[in-house]
């Protein structure tokens, strides 16, 4: 059986960790398992290039430069002061990007794959230091969790990895009831201490967003292997941001409700006037933007009771929400 992709990533990172100087990729490939496979020189550089977007996606800080002085040939590895700062320092991002192999670690799946890889890399001759692999994390509040995702997160990388779209079970929130989604997957981030989905809806014809423990654990590859490619330029920890991260510029939306609707959301708001919209008796309220999904999923379960005014994306969102329901509908 071949070497599946989360424990090449793994390998991947033990490698570039364990080394103060650069690695040429000719030399990753010898002595990493998962990329001297019998893959072809095209293959593999195709596979390599994918895996260093997806360990900076992870936050992991990869460098490149020369081998050495006599020798131009680009190289790669990790800052380990960059990715092993001290606990008590770090911030959310860097705890997850050290926690990233720790965490995938703990899988029973990946603990004799690890221990392995270890040996391997010895035994070709690279310098693996005392106390890389000890890395101790005061407070794990902030780290992304894979406990009841590991076989998710294992099978979503594959299809990306094979180019696969998936189909599963998901659900906005712990009180809804999961819906079948078919997504071609981007790639997996991790943000304020989750793990997030980036791919392109089908069922929406949207790009979207998906937290892993809102995932069902019926997760199946749909179509052909190489269907699916992630735009070239894609920003995955944008879109992220945008979807589970505080407002960058305006603090406040602007929303029309109607008389006796949408009671908690005025209960939230900051200030409200009187206006009607059309024929119906209403106020606009101000309501601070504090996550920006969470707040276009609650204006629209109101339907037509709550109008987004502004920002403009706000009320994007919300009518694509209102749209997919009345498709559904």
């Amino acid at each position: 059986m071949g070497t599946s992709k989360v424990e090449r990533l793994m390998n991947l990172v033990i490698a570039l960790l364990s080394t103060r100087t650069f690695i040429t990729a000719d030399r990753i490939r010898e002595i990493v398992s998962g990329y001297s496979e019998g893959a072809s020189d095209e293959a593999f550089s195709r596979m390599f290039e994918r895996d260093k977007n997806e360990l900076r996606d992870l936050g992991i800080p990869l460098e490149t430069g020369r081998v050495s002085q006599m020798d131009p040939i680009e190289g790669y590895r990790i800052s380990r002061e960059a990715y092993a700062l001290p606990a008590v320092e770090l911030t959310p991002d860097e705890a997850a990007a050290v926690a990233v192999a720790t965490q995938l670690w703990e899988s029973p799946e990946l603990i004799t794959a690890t221990q392995g890889a270890l040996l391997k890399l010895r035994a070709a001759g690279i310098d693996i230091e005392a106390g890389v692999g000890d890395v101790t994390i005061s407070s794990t509040a902030a780290l992304p969790g894979l406990r009841g995702s590991d076989d998710v997160l294992g099978i979503l990388l594959s299809a990306i990895d094979s180019g696969h779209a998936v189909q599963f079970p998901h659900r906005p929130s712990r009180t809804e009831r999961y819906v079948l989604r078919t997504v071609e997957p981007w790639g997996v981030v991790t943000e304020r201490g989750r793990w997030y989905l980036v791919g392109h809806d089908r069922d929406r014809d949207a790009v979207r967003t998906f937290r892993l423990s809102r995932i069902g654990a019926e997760v199946t590859t749909v179509g052909e292997p190489g269907a699916v490619s992630r735009p070239a330029g894609l920003n995955l920890r944008q879109i992220v941001d945008r979807v589970v991260g505080d407002w960058p510029t305006a603090g406040q939306a602007r929303v029309w409700v109607a008389d006796g609707r949408a009671t908690a959301l005025r209960r939230r708001a900051a200030e409200a006037c009187r206006r009607p919209l059309g024929e119906r008796a209403g106020e606009v309220v101000a309501v601070e933007i504090d996550m920006f999904d969470r707040l276009a999923r609650e204006i629209a379960g109101y339907g037509a009771d709550a109008v987004v005014l502004e920002p403009a994306a706000l009320r994007e969102d919300v009518i694509a929400r209102l749209q997919a329901q009345a498709e559904r509908a």
